[in-house]
């Protein structure tokens, strides 16, 4: 809730004198004087009562003091990129006396929308009026709604006020995610059946982990081996559920992509990532978003204390304002690969040289598994789609080298679909031949 700012002074009133105010006080000054010089006491009335109007209109315009107050809520709170938000404004009458004329208008960004206006013609004391409108935008990111404005008008349309609210909020707009299907991926283990109880069986008494022991600990989780090799009580600590991990890399160099606007290269990748993302999340696995400027969401030791939907909404929000960066390199993430990068690694990467697919490939041997999105980004230059073989020697000799190394790689053109692309992966083989090379 926000309370409205009063302006005050007949200094605000004047300002606010439509052309409508304006044209009735000029003609009634322009007929005083004439009255006057032609001795017309007729139309002297005449001018006064045309001047007197806005005047009035002006006092009382400026003298009213309503209290009220707003508020406003957004359905949903995140919203996809091209599809519809809703926008709830509730202004209460919190005085004791009824509202006149409000004409109520809310701030947007051009891309969302034409600012929305409302006529609302009477308020009674205590009560309160509630409209909506919805918003859409194709381009994702953070956009600010509000603050609300509330005009007060007198009957007549002589005189308008704008009392602004100060209450504002932020719409996200999030990348389009693409249900996956679910498909079996070399080197995914979920922390759970027939490998997890073999992990469990090889662990012996001198793998179990230990702390002291704090007042109120179950007796029970007492470990007398340790506790009389240390000369103090030891317990075990709980054990936790061990989890797969999983990290998506999104190339965000700007000279790796192509295109513009939502059609583009750099557009396509968000939402994949987005959508790989959402989906390892739901299979359960611990999941990270990476990008080469070395961002990583959720941060280290964070991913495992969020559920999948706190982390699901972290990443999709990171990844609504992700921009193009300047960087010609993917060094920066390359440092929290080895250092935590064991588990599956999906990357979704733009145009490599051969510097960057060697580095690449070096990378591999840290994870459990890789998958590796190669965009074709010669299809998405220009206005119009390209040949299919447009792609050329050199990127089906980056798609040799990453398989060579043991990436599974799915070529990627514009236009192609992320879940099939995902479902051509449990197929993939890391040294497939001719057929994938070419396109997937």
């Amino acid at each position: 809730m926000a309370q409205s700012d009063s302006a005050s002074g007949l200094r605000a009133g004047f300002r606010g004198l439509t052309t409508r105010g304006r044209s009735f006080l000029a003609a009634g000054v322009t007929a005083v004087v004439c009255a006057y010089l032609l001795d017309q006491d007729a139309l002297l009335r005449v001018g006064v009562l045309l001047a007197a109007l806005p005047l009035v209109a002006v006092v009382v315009v400026a003298n009213t003091r309503y209290r009220v107050a707003s508020g406003r809520r957004l359905s949903p709170s995140r919203a996809v990129a091209g599809q519809e938000a809703r926008v709830h404004l509730r202004l209460d009458n919190v005085s004791r006396v009824p509202t006149g004329l409000l004409l109520l208008e809310d701030k947007v960004p051009y891309v969302l929308g034409p600012r929305p206006r409302f006529v609302l013609d009477r308020v009674e004391p205590r009560g309160h009026r509630e409209v909506s409108y919805r918003v859409r935008s194709d381009l994702r990111g953070r956009y600010p709604l509000g603050p609300l404005q509330l005009r007060l008008s007198d009957p007549f349309g002589m005189c308008e006020v704008t009392r602004a609210f100060t209450a504002s909020d932020v719409l996200t707009v999030v990348p389009l995610v693409q249900a996956l299907p679910a498909v079996r991926l070399s080197g995914e283990w979920l922390g759970q059946g027939e490998s997890h109880s073999r992990t469990l069986a090889l662990a012996g008494d001198d793998d179990v982990i230990l702390r002291e022991y704090r007042p109120g600990d179950d007796l029970r989780r007492v470990h007398w081996r340790s506790t009389a090799r240390y000369g103090e009580l030891m317990v075990r600590r709980e054990e936790q559920p061990q989890r797969a991990r999983a990290t998506v890399l999104l190339d965000t160099r700007e000279i790796g992509h192509r295109g513009s606007g939502p059609a583009s290269s750099f557009e396509w990748s968000v939402s994949c990532a987005a959508s790989v993302a959402a989906h390892l999340l739901e299979r359960g696995y611990q999941t990270r978003l990476l990008t080469d400027t070395g961002l990583a969401v959720p941060g280290p030791g964070a991913g495992g204390h969020n559920h999948a939907a706190d982390t699901s909404g972290l990443i999709l929000d990171a990844l609504a304002i992700a921009d193009l960066s300047d960087g010609g390199t993917l060094s920066r993430a390359e440092e929290p690969l080895r250092t935590g990068g064991e588990g599956l690694l999906v990357a979704v990467l733009g145009e490599l040289d051969d510097t960057q697919t060697a580095r690449l490939g070096r990378l591999r041997s840290r994870t459990g598994g890789a998958i590796a999105f190669l965009l074709d980004t010669g299809t998405w230059a220009g206005l119009r789609m390209l040949a299919p073989d447009t792609g050329g020697d050199e990127f089906r000799a980056r798609v040799r080298k990453l398989r060579g190394a043991g990436w599974t790689v799915i070529p990627v053109r514009a236009g192609d679909s992320v879940p099939d692309l995902w479902r051509a992966a449990e197929g993939a083989r890391t040294t497939a031949p001719n057929r994938e090379e070419a396109g997937a």
